[in-house]
């Protein structure tokens, strides 16, 4: 039996349904950051965030080449990033943090899994000439995981996805095979949403890293120091690999001055160690 003009298109009642239960999915699931002091939009527990960690490990180590261990440099990782840790606001969160020292010396790069896996390439490390500039880094990434940027992404992939079946199922018309374009655009949307909200998760990962560095004993400015090395490797025309996972603003050492200025209003201490 033919619909009747007017009535009701099952396939928009449908996508209108996975759209709402997407949503409400999404926004149901909320949680105040202990750290941060912000209520976020995640799905997972910490203990699930560790475990994605850990078993996505092996693979990222692959990746570039292998994990140096049991070396001078991969030591001075381990203890720069405990001590960042045990020594910060961090250490009063659940995860379990461990410092991991690539063996990629082409790469340059450092990143961070949810839950606690932090990496660091020989590359980046390499270029790296203080202790205060190695503490900058891992307590950027240690940032990362404390304010759960990688629990956030997930559910707004999450979303996204929920959403595009949505868009799909409501406006695919058998009798026309060019609507399969809509997919291609909801997809396209939803990455540009993600990159937003990468650029401001950067940026809180850098407040983050003044602080954690700085209650560790290290001088803040250090950071400073590291945009600018990686803004040198850049000078030969090709991006450190840094910059493809950590969107890099034009006004991001602005920002970090600002965070320095606005957690020591009266000067950066002279003990901290740069």
């Amino acid at each position: 039996m033919e619909r009747r003009n007017g009535g009701c298109n099952p396939r928009l009642v449908i996508g209108l349904i996975v759209a709402v239960i997407s949503v409400i999915g999404y926004f149901s699931s909320s949680s105040k950051n202990a750290v941060t002091g912000e209520t976020q939009h995640v799905s997972m527990s910490p203990d699930q965030e560790i475990a994605l960690g850990l078993q996505a490990t092996p693979q990222m180590v692959d990746q570039y080449g292998g994990q140096e261990k049991n070396t001078a440099a991969a030591e001075r990782v381990q203890a720069i990033g405990a001590k960042v840790v045990r020594n910060s606001d961090a250490s009063q969160t659940p995860y379990e943090f461990d410092f991991h020292l690539l063996s990629d010396r082409q790469t340059i790069n450092a990143f961070a899994l949810p839950g606690g896996q932090i990496f660091i390439t020989r590359a980046l490390l390499d270029r790296l000439t203080t202790d205060g500039q190695l503490a900058g880094v891992l307590g950027h990434e240690v940032g990362h995981v404390c304010a759960r940027h990688g629990a956030e992404h997930m559910a707004k992939a999450q979303l996204t996805q929920g959403l595009t079946g949505a868009a799909v199922i409501a406006t695919y018309d058998p009798n026309n095979p060019s609507s399969r374009n809509t997919a291609a655009i909801a997809a396209m949307v939803g990455q540009l949403v993600n990159l937003k909200y990468g650029r401001e998760d950067e940026l809180e990962s850098d407040d983050l890293g003044v602080r954690f560095m700085s209650q560790a004993g290290y001088d803040p400015r250090s950071m400073i120091e590291v945009m600018k090395i990686l803004k040198q490797a850049s000078g030969n025309g090709r991006q450190p690999e840094f910059f493809s996972t950590h969107p890099n603003p034009d006004n991001r050492i602005e920002k970090i001055q600002a965070a320095i200025q606005k957690r020591f209003p009266t000067g950066v201490p002279t003990n901290l160690t740069p």
